[in-house]
């Protein structure tokens, strides 16, 4: 009998095990990399830890970036006061002063990046098609990736899971 409960015990550890694992199935470890944004200021991808936050790969040039764009000031200043954040990252290819001026011409409300080098978006996938969006949880790591503009209400529904997560 007591052989069986340890048999049963060791069965359900292992289903549990492999529930955890098959929920953060598709998860993988957000790079490190150091954003350099606007104001000369440095983040990392340790700065994120505790926040959802969304890793925008956009430029100036593209012209489904700039369509997205108050979608994606909305969902920052919907979200932000609960645990939210994003990042902004222009592409290497983009002309800084452009960069400068459509942020401030829009006054985006969330930090945005000059990744003049190219080094964070080869971090993160190589990233070469704009826009590309990294959904990234409290614990550092990808929920999900978007190459074009994501569905956002879905967006919505999966930030919202994510910030009730401990």
């Amino acid at each position: 009998m007591k052989r069986s409960l340890y048999s049963i015990a060791a069965v359900l550890m292992l289903a549990i095990a492999g529930g955890v694992v098959y929920l953060n199935a598709g998860r993988s470890a957000a790079p490190q990399s150091t954003f350099v944004l606007l104001d000369g200021s440095r983040e990392s991808t340790a700065d994120f830890h505790g926040k959802v936050t969304l890793v925008n790969f956009w430029a100036t040039s593209c012209t489904t970036c700039i369509a997205e764009m108050p979608q994606i000031v909305a969902t920052y200043d919907q979200f932000k006061g609960k645990g939210f954040d994003t990042v902004a990252v222009a592409m290497s290819y983009d002309q800084p002063s452009y960069v400068v001026n459509y942020s401030e011409t829009r006054k985006l409300p969330f930090k945005v990046a000059i990744d003049n080098t190219g080094a964070v978006a080869k971090a993160w996938g190589d990233v070469q098609l704009t826009p590309t969006s990294y959904l990234v949880d409290k614990h550092g790591e990808i929920v999900k990736r978007y190459v074009g503009a994501p569905d956002f209400a879905q967006l919505h529904q999966l930030i919202e899971k994510l910030l009730a997560e401990t």
